[in-house]
Order: C-alpha cells, then sequence, then structure tokens
C-alpha cells in the first residue's frame, strides 16, 4: 500500500460515514446544528489530540491525558472561585483560565522529566500519572464538582456567528501544521521517533525536545479543559474518563505510527471528526454507548493493522530492492 493511498484512506472513511448517515438520518444529521454541536464536541478532543499526535511521532504515548483534563478543570476552577468568591466573574474568571492552563504545563513537564531522565517508558510513566492526576482531582472537592455560572465564553461565545472553541481548534491546528513543517521542534520530534539515537548523534538535544512535546501537550490539555468546563459551567473531577482512548485513536486512524516518525496534523484532524461524526451517528441511530466502544475499538485494531501491513511491506520492498 503506498503511502498516499494510507493518507487518502482515513478522509475516504470519513466521507463514507458522512454519506451514510445521511442517507439513514437526513433530517437530523444534515443540519447546521447538528455540524457545529459535532465541531463543538470535536474541539476538546481535537485539541488534545493534536497534542497527542507530537507525542505519538516522536515514538511516545500519553495515558494521563483523561485525568489531566479533569485535574486541570478542577484547578482552573478552584482559582476562579478562590479569588470570585461564590459567583466568579470577569478577572478571576481570567485568572483560573490561566491557573487550569498553567496547571497541564506543569503535569506535561513532569511527564517530560520522568521520561527523560529517569529513564522510564512513556507508557509506564503516563499509566502512573493516570491514576495520580485523578486522584488528585477527586481528593481537591472529596470528589464534588466545582460549579462557575458564570463561565459560558469558551463553550458557548461565537465571533462573527463560529463558536469560539472551533476558532480556537482552528488556531491551534494552524500553530501546529506550521511547527511540525517549519520549525525545529517539528523536524527534531520526526527525527527522534525515526530514530533517537540517530538524532542524539546528530547533536538534537533529545530530552529537552521530549520535555518540551510533553509540555506541548499539557499545554493543549489545559486549553481543552477550559473549554470543557465552560460547555458545562462546571469541573467535574470523572471528566475525561475514556478520554485517551479517543485521542489515540484518531491520531492512529489519521496515519500516525505508533513506532514513532510517522504522522500528520491534517491525518489526525480528519480522525478526530471520523470518531465524532461516528458517535454522532451512533447516537442518532439509538446505539447505545457501550456499543460505540466496541465500534471504535475496531477501528483501532483495523488502523494499527493496516498500519503493520503497510510496513511489513516497505521492508519486504526494501531487502528485495537490496
Amino acid at each position: 500500500m503506498s503511502k498516499f493511498v494510507r493518507q487518502l484512506l482515513p478522509f475516504g472513511s470519513l466521507v463514507l460515514i458522512i454519506c451514510i448517515l445521511s442517507a439513514f438520518r437526513p433530517d437530523t444529521f444534515l443540519t447546521m446544528d447538528n455540524f457545529l454541536n459535532v465541531l463543538r464536541r470535536s474541539s476538546v478532543y481535537g485539541i488534545i489530540a493534536i497534542g497527542m499526535t507530537f507525542v505519538i511521532i516522536s515514538a511516545g504515548i500519553d495515558l494521563s491525558v483523561g485525568s489531566m483534563l479533569a485535574l486541570c478543570g478542577m484547578a482552573g476552577a478552584a482559582v476562579m472561585e478562590a479569588m470570585g468568591g461564590a459567583n466568579p466573574q470577569g478577572a478571576s474568571l481570567v485568572y483560573g483560565t490561566i491557573a487550569g492552563i498553567g496547571v497541564g504545563v506543569v503535569c506535561g513537564f513532569l511527564n517530560g522529566v520522568l521520561i527523560t531522565k529517569l529513564r522510564l517508558q512513556p507508557f509506564i510513566v503516563t499509566l502512573g500519572a493516570m491514576s495520580f492526576y485523578r486522584g488528585i482531582a477527586l481528593v481537591m472537592r472529596d470528589g464534588q464538582p466545582i460549579n462557575i455560572a458564570d463561565y459560558k465564553y469558551l463553550g458557548e461565545g461565537s465571533i462573527l456567528a463560529v463558536p469560539v472553541s472551533i476558532i480556537i481548534f482552528a488556531v491551534i491546528t494552524a500553530a501546529a501544521i506550521f511547527i511540525l513543517r517549519y520549525m525545529k521542534l517539528g523536524r527534531y520530534t520526526y527525527a527522534i521517533g525515526s530514530n533517537r539515537e540517530a538524532a542524539f548523534h546528530a547533536g538534537v538535544n533529545v530530552d529537552l525536545n521530549l520535555i518540551c512535546i510533553y509540555m506541548f501537550i499539557g499545554v493543549l490539555v489545559g486549553i481543552a479543559s477550559m473549554i470543557q468546563v465552560s460547555r458545562t459551567v462546571s469541573a467535574q473531577p470523572t471528566a475525561g474518563l475514556g478520554t485517551e482512548l479517543d485521542v489515540i485513536a484518531a491520531v492512529v486512524i489519521g496515519g500516525a505510527s505508533l513506532a514513532g516518525g510517522q504522522g500528520t496534523i491534517v491525518g489526525t484532524i480528519i480522525g478526530t471528526l471520523l470518531i465524532s461524526f461516528l458517535r454522532n451517528g451512533c447516537t442518532l441511530l439509538g446505539i447505545s454507548t457501550n456499543a460505540q466502544l466496541i465500534v471504535i475499538g475496531l477501528i483501532i485494531v483495523i488502523a494499527v493493522s493496516v498500519d503493520q501491513l503497510a510496513r511489513s511491506k516497505g521492508k519486504e520492498l526494501q531487502s528485495t530492492g537490496s
């Protein structure tokens, strides 16, 4: 399977799903309100998936993003409440937003340092962090949410009839594409994922760049968390359960390889939209949430199988040519 076909496959699958759902539920699926709803939901997961793209390209993984989402939201809401009382407004909302994003940066930094300085596997570090961050989020208010009634702009606001969350998603997408294509961090991300030792001997500061990559996903989780809090006007310590599944699935479906060194932001966005439309369609068709997990799991297995098959074919061709 050629590289072009592998890149085209997720887009073709997205178009196919939209066509099928349009045929089965044209009255409810093919509406502007439904599409905007899907895009709003996609903005939270898509922003995190963009950060996960960098991590997976670098041959890493981050299983803590769901727990980090909850912790950032709880921390941001706690700051809003501490500064503004029972009904925080104005500056307290701004400072709380900054605090929530800042917590994401700290979490990403801790993950990156443990992975690089202690030479631990990303899977092990982020698996432990998943439990650690979730535990902190639950302990903060004994498992109770924090309600912020006036924190609505990021989730419900709009600029020129375009939802703010979608605008933020688009801006982050454009910035991430620019970083991967034109900045050193992007080039080094691919180099580290392709061959870490070769990148090191080529003069790349592998540890520093990996820490930056995990801090980058921390920033994006923090932003996504505050959008999520704004949508529900409350911070939930149980928020983000299963988020890592959707996010990793979106990146892999979009053409990234879990072996590292391969992936694109555009592919990740297509993967995110595919999962979002699939979930939306299943809901409109009356398919239960539990059944949706089965579908998403099958898609992940298929996507990884296609990647492995393509890599095996590529190795066979290389050995034949040599």
